[in-house]
């Protein structure tokens, strides 16, 4: 097993990696900005190294601190969690040759799935559906337009190298293409440093259902059920759950049968999600991307199937048979997680401040993964996500009930926060029916 471990991350998920790195007698080494200093992470982890001020590009996304702090304190790995440096596959290609071990896929499958137009032509050919879509990215607007035409509006205006739900605009006919597409090539531009554009087939009333991944080390790819993930605002999450009420047992074969062939189509190692779009109306699933790390909402899929998915990634990095049988695996009861984001209800924008209460809930199939405690500040400089609530039920009616009394139970005073959402959420009809899609956010609202 790894000996000792950086965790090139902040808040809840450094926090989340820590605990069980720890548990596994790991020594645990923090990397924090200037901004960062007192939340809990820092001291909970055996040791912690400042990397730079709270701008992300000078701390979290400066490679070259974070590789000084893993020589300065002898780390042996490196886990990246989610977001900043996850999947940027130069700097898990530097990791592996400085020496170090690097706690997800390798390089080559990041960069294959990092593209989206590259990552639909690679599933297409492994026989994955995707939705109708551009092979090639639209260089000019022309072609574009002529792109739409052919697929049909409404169409998906979507950054080539976008993620997280960012980079994406619906055209509904060809002016609304025409202004679309520059401001995403701009965006593109700006966040990701490539202004590709992919055009590809909207759906206006679908939902967003994902398959988490598990590359092995002897090579063997498996499926750990699917995710629910359609309670979204501006194309990103706010409520995952498993399993998704919308598939019947047939759909659900073939969708994880196709995730594990999308695994295996580019040698798959560690943790990682295959996400799709279910169109409920005719039961078809497209491909939509993958992320090639540990998702958000992992927990909901560790609660269901009684597994600890960071103490999977951290064996399979070093090389080590898991500590379960993959074909014993089963799901049971539900389980429902909810991202407690510091921004105001209605709008969903952003509320950051000090936190002057925070008292988490507690009780039988309650757990919370927080980055933050009472007295920490919530400051402008990175995601609004300040914990997740995730409940286990026998049933998802029992997890409804949970996820109520639990969003009741949490007491936050000081940054704005989505609390109240939630609260109308789980006493909204539609919602506690199942039968929703990625609109519901914006009936609600």
């Amino acid at each position: 097993m790894i000996e000792s471990l950086l965790v090139a991350n902040r808040g809840e998920i450094a926090r989340r990696i820590i605990r069980t790195a720890r548990d596994l007698g790991i020594r645990t080494i923090a990397v924090y900005s200037e901004a960062d200093a007192e939340l809990p992470f820092v001291r909970e982890a055996d040791e912690a190294v400042c990397v730079g001020p709270a701008s992300p590009a000078h701390s979290y996304r400066n490679t070259e601190a974070i590789l000084d702090a893993a020589k300065q304190t002898g780390a042996q790995a490196i886990h990246p969690g989610y977001g900043f440096l996850s999947e940027n596959a130069d700097f898990a290609r530097t990791v592996v040759e400085h020496g170090l071990i690097w706690v997800g896929p390798g390089p080559d499958a990041i960069n294959a799935m990092g593209d989206k137009i590259n990552a639909r032509n690679l599933m297409a050919a492994a026989g994955v559906p995707v939705a109708p879509g551009t092979a090639d990215p639209a260089a000019t607007v022309e072609d574009a337009l002529a792109a739409a035409q052919e697929i049909g509006f409404p169409v998906m205006v979507k950054a080539a190298a976008g993620g997280g739900g960012m980079g994406m605009a619906v055209a509904e006919d060809a002016a609304q293409l025409n202004e679309q597409y520059e401001k995403v090539r701009g965006f593109a531009e700006r966040m990701f440093g490539d202004g590709s554009v992919l055009i590809e087939r909207y759906y206006p009333r679908v939902r967003h259902v994902e398959v988490q991944i598990l590359g092995l080390a002897d090579g063997t790819v498996i499926a750990l059920g699917e995710r629910e993930c359609s309670v979204q605002r501006r194309n990103q999450k706010l409520v995952e759950e498993s399993p998704s009420p919308a598939l019947t047992p047939e759909q659900r074969e073939r969708l994880l049968a196709a995730a594990v062939r999308a695994g295996e189509a580019v040698g798959y190692r560690n943790a990682g999600t295959v996400e799709c779009l279910f169109d409920p109306a005719t039961g078809d699933f497209f491909f939509l991307e993958m992320n090639t790390r540990l998702q958000v909402e992992h927990p909901v899929t560790e609660a269901v199937f009684g597994i600890d998915l960071v103490e999977a990634q951290l064996r399979v990095a070093a090389g080590l048979p898991v500590q379960f049988d993959p074909a014993a695996l089963t799901s049971r009861g539900h389980a429902i997680e909810l991202r407690v984001n510091a921004e105001d209800p209605k709008r969903f924008l952003p509320g950051p401040g000090a936190i002057k209460t925070w008292v988490e809930p507690t009780g039988e199939g309650v757990r919370v993964d927080s980055g933050y405690a009472e007295g920490n500040v919530v400051t402008p400089n990175y995601d609004s996500l300040m914990a997740k609530v995730i409940v286990y039920g026998a049933d998802r009616a029992e997890a409804i009930i949970k996820a109520k009394e639990a969003v009741a139970a949490f007491e936050l005073v000081g940054p704005k926060n989505n609390l109240p959402f939630f609260a109308e959420l789980m006493d909204n009809a539609e919602f506690i029916s199942g039968d929703y899609d990625t609109a519901i956010v914006s009936r609600m609202r």
